[in-house]
């Protein structure tokens, strides 16, 4: 598995665990050695690796290379027991040349990482406390001799070493300082000087606020972010240095794979202690730990160009973050951004070349080349749609270079991806080209902006005239006055067919609903009149079954909460008979008017919205189910006590396929809510809380997150018939997954669609990477991370739209565009009657089809396209 994806950290864990089983020593060491390569280990990994190194090693040369284990194991993350564990191990080499110095000097580094930890300091600094009594013992003279004057030299500065290990001790506020305190008294001979006191007394006081914050940390179940962030909070306004090292060091410990805590505590100590060693150490380590945060890696480059590390090394950086495996497109555009603005810093534009203006510009070439070939082959989209890398390198060349011919050649290359019809665009390159260019370039971009700008042209025009009225002749002038009203007349026109055509479906959609209020009207006075006719009992009961049967042909209104999609049988024979299909008086008609009149017979029952707290909607039913009351009271029953279901059904006696519940108890009716998605004969339930909806028109229940969620996963194009297990089988290789959603239509069949829950970003990230065109069934899928994407309202023409400020244009997530806004209106009711013929531009338009289709746009002209018009010309 791991010779498949080396990034499987669960695998990893799997293999050390069974070789450590098996007592494969140097298989074992190698295992860790790569995983220690690849990710920072835990305090537990590093502890069981040393202790076994520890076990093998006897000479002084393998000792050695367990202190440098120890020294690496220090650094991945701030733990207390392995800088106690690295201390013990080095009082086993006192014996050798310069041991005491080495044993002080790492309770000394240790005091300094985690000296101030309020739980776990206390064992640290006794530990220290114990060693230096055990140097004091050997110094002690045998029992009835005299010390020399060197040995009672020895003993004194001894003594000393203790005692000011116990006044810093108790200066830090601690868990049982107070039998710290007490053990002082108990062993120094001398009085407490005052001093120490003072700082014990205000440290005391320190520890009662801190105790608080300790405690919470005891209580709150892992990973404790909350609790740790109103700890960091606190220790901000304090302001000590050291306590708020200390507390995001505890906190990164439990929270490892939370980018946005790596880059507080990045930001904290690029701008407060700007000490290089722990800044870049800091950044490194939030790399590793957050491999796909674009943010984290940009923040490590720019530290190391803000501490002049060797450019060597901030390249092969880079190059490490361009193979971390990134989750969205724009990601690389992000860090191709920052790497071309540390090689832009690094250029001396005073010369006219240089091997860093060379070095800058193939950077440039290789990250367009970069993004056009990698990104969007594995994403299917640019991720920098505005071409904003050819526009940085475009200024460079103009404004730095004095190059305007090569930002000339990169503009005309932008225009072609699909901006030329923005108007942003061309005014950014009139703006360079007026700025470093000249007169004559300006007046032929706006000329084939003029032309080609399809969103804001009354911008260029504007523009393109204020340029004439400055700077051009009076040829120049009559050009671009011609150009600019022959454009503009052309884009209103199009803009009034538009209206045109937006007015003519209002009205008809007012006429429609006009004349469904009319029907409704003149039935209602229909059976009004029949009910007070009086005559032959025979004909009234005919009269009667007329009007049943007229009732059957109208559709029924849905209710608000009706599922779509799903007609019961008895609906489709009333949409059959609303096209010419007559239906028997007798028959297998008679049962279901029996079942009618016994359904009207019952008096309707108004919904009471005072017991919406205990009542639950439940929808998407089968219409052919049989005694939903019964079925459904059986089904809720496990919820609580159900003191009513009530069954909407049409006047017909069809049931509608939806229904409500009520519970005697609210916690009964919460409990029902997760049986959403149940399946009932086929088909998924949705349970939904009970809201009146005319007060709340904004209510509106969607289980699932619709925003970007780093650790969970969109799959589309699996085949209908995998299962939830199946796909299972196949995610589980790339880390713990905790959920899988197949999605279903509301009949319950699938769409070929999952969503798939990781534990965290990392193993997400690394499913992408592995899973993205993986054959499954001979189906293949595509696979990214979750991120819906903003269902956009359709555009409507309005010639007020010209006067709105430039926008920038959309930037799309992982997923791409939002779905069309497609009308959900008949064909046949869009047609409207032919229109006079009417002749234009030459032509008569008789096609009543033609008259609704939309205005057609302008074709596309390319550059060569141009070049021919302006030769006629």
């Amino acid at each position: 598995k791991l010779s498949i994806n080396a990034f499987d950290y669960n695998c990893h864990l799997d293999l050390i665990k069974l070789l450590r089983q098996e007592g494969e020593l140097v298989k074992l060491r190698r295992a860790r050695q790569k995983m220690s390569e690849l990710f920072p280990l835990t305090e537990e990994i590093w502890l069981d690796w040393l202790k076994d190194e520890i076990k093998m090693a006897s000479e002084v040369s393998e000792r050695e290379k367990v202190y440098e284990l120890f020294e690496r194991a220090v650094k991945d993350y701030i733990c207390p027991e392995i800088w106690l564990e690295y201390a013990q191990y080095s009082i086993g080499g006192i014996g050798q040349e310069g041991g005491i110095e080495r044993v002080r000097s790492i309770f000394e580094r240790a005091l300094t990482a985690v000296g101030l930890h309020v739980t776990k300091g206390t064992a640290l600094w006794e530990a220290y406390r114990e060693f230096e009594n055990a140097i004091l013992e050997t110094a002690q003279p045998a029992p009835g001799s005299i010390p020399s004057p060197e040995q009672q030299q020895v003993l004194c500065s001894q003594l000393e070493k203790i005692h000011t290990l116990f006044r810093r001790q108790l200066g830090i506020p601690l868990l049982d300082m107070e039998a710290s305190y007490a053990e002082y008294e108990e062993w120094s001979e001398e009085p407490i000087p005052e001093t120490t006191i003072k700082s014990y007394k205000k440290a005391l006081q320190q520890l009662e606020k801190c105790k608080p914050y300790e405690e919470a940390l005891l209580g709150a179940e892992t990973p404790k972010l909350a609790e740790y962030q109103a700890y960091i909070d606190f220790e901000m306004k304090a302001g000590d240095p050291a306590r708020i090292q200390l507390i995001y060091e505890r906190a990164l410990a439990e929270n490892c794979l939370v980018p946005d805590l790596w880059a507080r505590y990045n930001q904290y100590l690029d701008r407060q202690l700007k000490v290089k060693e722990l800044v870049l150490s800091a950044h490194d380590r939030a790399v590793r730990n957050c491999p796909w945060t674009v943010g984290l890696w940009i923040r490590y480059l720019l530290a190391m160009e803000r501490h002049r590390v060797e450019h060597s090394i901030i390249s092969e950086m880079f190059e490490k973050a361009l193979n971390a495996g990134f989750i969205q497109a724009t990601d690389y555009v992000e860090i191709w951004q920052a790497y071309l603005d540390y090689l832009r810093r690094r250029v001396d534009f005073t010369q006219d070349s240089s091997k860093e203006l060379e070095e800058l510009r193939s950077a440039f070439a290789r990250a367009v080349e970069y993004l056009k070939q990698e990104v969007e082959e594995r994403f299917s989209e640019s991720g920098d749609p505005s071409c904003t890398i050819m526009q940085n390198w475009a200024r460079v060349e103009a404004r730095l270079c004095n190059n305007m011919q090569k930002a000339r050649e990169l503009w005309d290359n932008i225009m072609t991806k699909g901006n030329a019809k923005y108007a942003n665009m061309w005014l950014e390159y009139y703006n360079l080209e007026r700025a470093h260019g000249d007169t004559q370039h300006c007046r032929k971009a706006l000329h084939r902006a003029v032309q080609c700008t399809s969103d804001y042209p009354e911008h260029v025009c504007e523009v393109l005239l204020t340029l004439e009225r400055i700077e051009g002749t009076l040829e120049d002038w009559d050009a671009a006055v011609q150009k600019t009203e022959n454009r503009l007349a052309r884009v209103n026109e199009q803009r009034a067919k538009a209206a045109e055509k937006e007015a003519a479906l209002a009205k008809q959609e007012e006429e429609r609903a006009e004349q469904r209020k009319q029907a409704r009207a003149e039935k209602k006075a229909s059976k009004k009149a029949k009910k007070t006719r009086t005559g032959d009992k025979r004909k009234a009961d005919e009269d009667d079954e007329g009007e049943w049967g007229q009732e059957e042909e109208l559709p029924s209104k849905r209710h608000r909460g009706e599922s779509d999609g799903v007609l019961p049988e008895e609906d489709m024979e009333v949409e059959t008979g609303l096209f010419g299909r007559s239906e028997k008086p007798d028959g297998p008609a008679a049962p279901k008017e029996k079942a009618s009149t016994s359904r009207k017979d019952i008096p309707k029952v108004f919904h009471d919205s005072s017991k919406d707290k205990v009542t639950v909607f439940v929808s998407n039913l089968s219409y052919t189910m049989a005694e939903p009351e019964a079925k459904l009271r059986e089904l809720f029953g496990s919820c609580g006590e159900v003191v009513e279901v009530r069954a909407v059904f049409n006047n017909k006696g069809t049931f509608r396929g939806y229904c409500y519940v009520q519970f005697r108890e609210e916690e009964a009716a919460r409990q029902a809510l997760a049986l959403d998605r149940t399946a009932v004969e086929g088909r998924p339930m949705f349970v939904s809380p009970c809201v009146d909806k005319n007060k709340n028109p904004d209510f509106k229940v969607f289980r699932y997150s619709t925003t970007l969620e780093k650790h969970k996963l969109f799959i589309s194009g699996l085949p209908f018939s995998c299962t939830k297990e199946e796909l299972e089988e196949v995610c589980k290789a790339h880390g713990n997954v905790k959920d899988i959603r197949l999605v279903t239509n509301r009949a319950g069949k699938p769409k070929g669609l999952a969503y798939v829950e990781y534990e965290n970003e990392a193993q997400a990230s690394q499913a992408v990477l592995k899973m993205d065109g993986l054959t499954v069934k001979d189906h293949v899928i595509k696979v990214m991370i979750s991120n819906p994407p903003l269902r956009k309202l359709p555009e409507r023409s309005d010639p007020s739209r010209a006067s709105l400020p430039l926008t920038p244009r959309q930037i799309y997530g992982a997923r791409g565009k939002g779905r069309t806004q497609l009308s959900m209106m008949p064909r046949a009711l869009q047609r409207q009657s032919n229109p006079v013929a009417k002749a234009e531009n030459g032509m008569v338009q008789n096609s009543p089809a033609a008259s609704s289709e939309p205005p057609a746009e302008p074709k596309k002209m390319s550059n060569a396209d141009f070049a021919k018009m302006l030769l006629k010309k």
